[in-house]
C-alpha cells in the first residue's frame, strides 16, 4: 500500500460503508499523528463519556484477561445510542472485533505500522434493526478497511472531481426531499 507518508496522516478523514441493512455499518474515521492536537481530540473524546456512548478502546481476546489492545489503538466512538442488550452487544463485540480486523487489515497491507504513533477514531453507526452477529463484524471490517485505506492512501483526484460534476444529482438515503 504506498499513499501518503506516514508523517503526514494527521488529521485524515474519511469514511466507509460494508454490508448491507439492516446488518450493514456505517463508519466514519480519523487519522491522528501522536502527540499532535488532532491526537488530543480523540484523547478528549476517550474521555469524555456520557450515558450510551461510552468510548471503546478497540482490544480482541477470548475471554476479559486476555485482551490486546489493537495498534495503532483505535478508539471507537457509538454515532447513536445502541438499541437494547442486543445493540450494545453488536457495538462492544461484533463491531469492535470487525472495526479491529479492519485496523489490523490496512497493518498487513503496510499503510499504517503497528504501533502508538498514530490513533484511530472511528465513529460507528449500525442500524437499530440490525440483528446478525457475523453479518455485523463483516460490515464492520469491510466499512473500516476501506475508509481507513481512504485516509492512508487518499482519494482519487478524478473521484473526488466526478462528484463536484455531479453535485447537482447527488442525494442521500436519509434525505426525502426532492
Amino acid at each position: 500500500m504506498s499513499g501518503v507518508p506516514q508523517d503526514d496522516l494527521d488529521g485524515r478523514l474519511a469514511q466507509g460503508w460494508g454490508g448491507s441493512a439492516p446488518d450493514g455499518v456505517h463508519v466514519n474515521v480519523l487519522l491522528a499523528r501522536r502527540g499532535s492536537s488532532t491526537a488530543a481530540a480523540i484523547t478528549t473524546a476517550f474521555t469524555s463519556p456520557s450515558p450510551g456512548f461510552t468510548p471503546i478502546l478497540a482490544s480482541l481476546g477470548p475471554d476479559q484477561a486476555s485482551y490486546e489492545t489493537v495498534n495503532p489503538p483505535t478508539v471507537i466512538l457509538t454515532k447513536t445510542e445502541p438499541a437494547g442488550d442486543l445493540g450494545v452487544t453488536l457495538v462492544a463485540g461484533a463491531a469492535q472485533v470487525g472495526i479491529s480486523q479492519g485496523v489490523l487489515d490496512v497493518v498487513a497491507d503496510g499503510g499504517l505500522a503497528a504501533d502508538q504513533e498514530h490513533v484511530v477514531l472511528v465513529s460507528l453507526w449500525i442500524d437499530p434493526a440490525a440483528a446478525d452477529e457475523t453479518a455485523v463484524r463483516r460490515s464492520a471490517r469491510t466499512a473500516t478497511s476501506r475508509a481507513l485505506a481512504e485516509c492512508v492512501e487518499g482519494r482519487s483526484p478524478v473521484a473526488a472531481l466526478d462528484l463536484v460534476r455531479r453535485r447537482d444529482e447527488v442525494t442521500h438515503p436519509f434525505y426525502g426531499g426532492s
